[in-house]
């Protein structure tokens, strides 16, 4: 079985200078849940951009399940939930669930089976009719997750998923996606709740300055870098000496 994701010497060099990635190689497992940690700037956005094909890359490959990430069949597999709220303020709830199914190329009465699906899932019930500017916090944050999810994808990416959400709504999020991975989806997460990483991730990598520096388990990392904490590894891993 390929790789649910594989770079191969990803770099990225932005026009004003920047080096977002440079020589980038990793390889995510088919089911896994793997977990990407590192300060802002040191690439993480880039990464998730160049695999969603939301930016041109300088040099290297992005492979998923094997295809190329530029394709369109490799499209069809990824969900991206952003860790910006982008939703269309002029569309409902449900509108913008189906509205996504059809970009994927859903039928129409599938999308709008999947779309009511989804409201449920996320206890969307009461907002189905509503347009996303008036929406909580929360709520917007649910809408993220499940159109992501809406045309069921083979890898999802989450960025910041729980940014900004109050406890029980963490927990709530917590719980389903730990059912979607239960259920064989592979799942990309960027976090800086270090907490979060250690709860839900198998396996964790550190990047710092566009280069993968550390990949392990939670265990393996404190083990690596002697620490009795993951935030204790990630203070060391990201000390510039």
């Amino acid at each position: 079985m390929p790789a649910a994701l594989e770079t191969r010497s990803l770099t990225k060099h932005y026009d004003d200078g920047t080096v977002a990635l440079e020589g980038f190689d990793v390889s995510v497992p088919d089911g896994a849940f793997f977990g990407l940690l590192g300060p802002n700037g040191a690439g993480k956005t880039t990464l998730i951009s160049a695999v969603c094909n939301l930016i041109r890359v300088t040099s290297g490959e992005v492979l998923v399940f094997g295809e190329p990430a530029d394709s369109l069949i490799a499209r069809s597999w990824i969900g991206l939930a952003e860790q910006d709220i982008n939703l269309d303020r002029f569309l409902t709830v449900e509108e913008t669930l189906i509205y996504h199914g059809g970009y994927f190329g859903m039928e129409k009465h599938d999308a709008v089976d999947r779309a009511r699906e989804m409201i449920e899932v996320f206890d969307l019930r009461a907002k189905g009719d509503v347009r996303t500017p008036k929406l909580s916090g929360g709520m917007r944050r649910r809408l993220l997750l499940a159109r992501a999810l809406m045309h069921r994808p083979r890898l999802v990416i989450l960025d910041e998923p729980t940014a900004g959400v109050d406890f029980e709504l963490r927990q709530e999020l917590w719980r389903y996606i730990r059912k979607l991975h239960e259920a064989g989806t592979t799942i990309l997460l960027t976090t800086h709740y270090l907490e979060e990483a250690e709860e839900l991730c198998e396996e964790i990598a550190l990047i710092r300055g566009g280069r993968l520096i550390a990949r392990d388990s939670a265990d393996g990392l404190r083990q690596a870098y002697d620490a009795t904490s993951l935030a204790d590894v990630y203070v060391k891993a990201m000390s510039p000496t």
